[in-house]
């Protein structure tokens, strides 16, 4: 009877290449075959080689419950990314990939757990200590984006920018000096600047504890600085204003590079506008599209000296 079945060479070296995440070696995923990587968005090997160390383990491994993985995590991690970037819906994702149902729970378990921020953290982290820095960064740049809200942004979650004339949500952003993304806070757009920087400056207080300067433009100005001063003791906030006698374009010293970190999550359609019902949900799709700057960052060659 086997010889009415013909066996595809591809498909046999396709079942013979393994993967050397935890869930191929601890979990079930080696019980399925490995995909073929065909998109832009799929890591490469240098990138993978980078990153694997710094995934979390999972709880199953830490005896903390729950069932072995069934689905590799650089498939899942790939799948996640293809969503961020191509600005896809979940049931989209190509045949190719897992079910789409098993990435959205891997993307949620990643999100309601705090895996993925410190997945995030890790690879900024091993991003600034390539670049000759602290882990930990000393410094950062505050700034907002408000963005267009889609049909499932909720009126609860949604406001109007008078300033932007954006009807929809408002994304607050802190970065190091080197444009990586230290936390995100995701508002209603009618949510002033100042105002939605006191919870902003919270978190990062919390995730970055170290951080004792924050540069922030004029829309910062005012009873903000002292009430950092007052509830935020050693961190102070130095307002950085554009020049009176200035015209047309001129790169403002400090603050370019969080304009140039709010160019990198744009550049993920699913970043581009608000399609999440959640803010935290937006606030994951801001860390994974990070996440993928750093990961090529990672891949390239090592700078000399």
């Amino acid at each position: 009877m086997s010889s009415f079945y013909a066996i595809d060479e591809r498909d046999a070296v396709r079942r013979a290449v393994s993967c050397d995440c935890l869930a191929h070696r601890h979990g079930n995923a080696a019980d399925r075959p490995v995909r073929q990587r065909a998109y832009p968005t799929d890591m490469s090997d240098a990138e993978w080689a980078a990153t694997a160390p710094l995934i979390p383990v999972p709880a199953w491994m830490g005896g903390r419950g729950g069932r072995p993985e069934g689905y590799c995590h650089r498939e899942m991690l790939d799948a996640v990314r293809y969503v961020v970037d191509n600005g896809i819906k979940w049931r989209a994702l190509p045949k190719d990939f897992p079910c789409w149902t098993a990435v959205y729970r891997f993307f949620r378990r990643w999100r309601d757990q705090g895996l993925l921020t410190v997945w995030h953290d890790r690879l900024r982290r091993a991003v600034r200590v390539r670049e000759g820095r602290e882990p930990e960064p000393t410094a950062g740049v505050a700034d907002s984006q408000s963005l267009r809200g889609a049909e499932t942004v909720s009126s609860a979650r949604r406001g109007y920018d008078g300033g932007k004339r954006v009807n929809g949500t408002k994304r607050h952003i802190a970065v190091d000096t080197l444009g990586l993304l230290l936390t995100v806070l995701v508002t209603a757009a009618g949510v002033q600047d100042r105002d939605g920087a006191m919870p902003l400056l919270k978190r990062l207080r919390a995730a970055c504890p170290r951080v004792a300067l924050v540069w922030a433009d004029g829309g910062y100005a005012g009873a903000l600085v002292a009430w950092c001063a007052a509830h935020l003791s050693g961190l102070r906030l130095q307002i950085v204003k554009r020049s009176d006698t200035a015209k047309g374009f001129v790169v403002i010293h400090r603050r370019w590079c969080v304009e140039r970190t709010l160019s990198w999550i744009t550049a993920r359609r699913r970043c581009v506008r608000d399609y999440e019902r959640r803010a935290d949900t937006h606030e994951a799709m801001v860390r994974w599209a990070m996440a993928q700057v750093m990961t090529r960052r990672l891949a390239r060659p090592a700078p000399r000296g």
